[in-house]
């Protein structure tokens, strides 16, 4: 399973009166291994989370409760605002995409499932150094 840019994903509900069961399993649902989970909450509607590239690391938002935006830019003016707001939908993010996560609802769980380990090195948190990057990737 490969997946050329950042989209979102559904994943298969099961479930019964007793209520719904969502599973996602790595190289199955998502185009990767999970190595790292995380989760934001808490995050006033104020806040912008994210606001950084990863060189390596591919990952899959889904937010378990309530909602947030997703905004992504790929440093070639493409960009997209993506709705997550369904328990069993997600975005994939693709490596080398801008990412800010906002609008939190006051009930919002944001699951991150990532493709790698935490290596701070990998991050690019300057946008500037980020589009510099880029521009030097297509040449």
């Amino acid at each position: 399973m490969k997946y050329l840019g950042p989209q979102m994903l559904e994943f298969p509900q099961n479930g019964d009166e007793r209520g719904h069961l969502v599973v996602v399993e790595g190289q199955k649902d998502i185009p990767f291994d999970i190595k790292r989970i995380f989760y934001i909450y808490g995050s006033d509607e104020s806040v912008v989370r994210g606001q950084h590239a990863n060189r390596r690391t591919e990952f899959v938002l889904i937010n378990v409760a309530g909602q947030c935006k997703v905004k992504v830019r790929d440093g070639k003016g493409n960009e997209a605002v993506f709705l997550l707001n369904r328990p069993h939908t997600g975005i994939y993010l693709p490596k080398m995409v801008w990412k800010d996560m906002y609008d939190f609802s006051q009930d919002s769980v944001l699951l991150c499932l990532a493709s790698e380990h935490y290596d701070a090195s990998e991050y690019i948190r300057e946008y500037d150094k980020y589009l510099k990057l880029i521009e030097e990737e297509d040449k």
